[in-house]
């Protein structure tokens, strides 16, 4: 285990109170895109387990998260994925789409965990053993592990939907603002899976009304 791992994995045992409590960690991905669901997952490991190469999912290579992804999966005592949609979004706002989804994933969850390592500074509106912790991807394990799973799993939805929606380069930029992005939102204007409530697609629409 690298020292990296040995870190992750002491944040945790301190939070489950030596092992004593089953401990969760929840992330999620997609908060800033234009376009796609917020997607939420949440993990519960083995005691003092961390995968070889474990870290925050956007300082891994796509192959890196692929084989962690695997890994987590097949190791974990338990884990969660939950998706909120665009429509969704637009409806309640990104903050509450993403705390939903951390819930929905937590929900998932079998065993139950006793308590949960949330990353950021907000928490789901529920009545669970639970904290906040900013940057828990690059302190915790299990938060780590979940913004793994929930990175890969929105990747790959955005793939599927590259299929579904063609001309957006959703498989390239996973729906973020990027410049062909936002070339293609001016050109074909939305698609279903567009946020209407982002300005960059709020503006686009306007700007083909008018």
């Amino acid at each position: 285990m690298s020292d990296r791992e040995a870190r992750l994995a002491a944040f945790d045992r301190d939070r489950a109170e030596g092992g004593r409590l089953l401990l969760a960690g929840v992330d999620e991905a997609g908060r800033g895109c234009l376009a796609g669901p917020v997607v939420a997952a949440a993990v519960i490991l083995p005691a003092d387990w961390v995968p070889e190469g474990l870290d925050d999912s956007k300082r891994l290579a796509p192959a890196r998260r692929a084989r962690l992804d695997l890994m987590i999966r097949e190791g974990a005592l338990a884990w969660g994925v939950f998706s909120v949609s665009a429509a969704e979004i637009d409806r309640i706002n990104i903050l509450q789409a993403s705390l939903a989804a951390m819930a929905g994933a937590v929900a998932a969850l079998a065993p139950a965990p006793d308590r949960v390592l949330v990353d950021g500074n907000r928490l789901p509106a529920w009545e669970r053993d639970a904290e906040a912790v900013i940057g828990g991807d690059r302190h915790s394990a299990a938060v780590a592990a979940a913004s793994i799973l929930a990175k890969v799993a929105r990747d790959r939805t955005m793939v599927d939907l590259d299929g579904r929606h063609p001309g957006y380069g959703f498989a390239g930029n996973k729906g973020y603002g990027s410049p062909d992005h936002l070339e293609a939102l001016r050109r074909l204007g939305p698609c279903p899976e567009h946020r209407r409530s982002y300005r960059p697609v709020a503006e686009t629409r306007q700007g083909r009304i008018w």
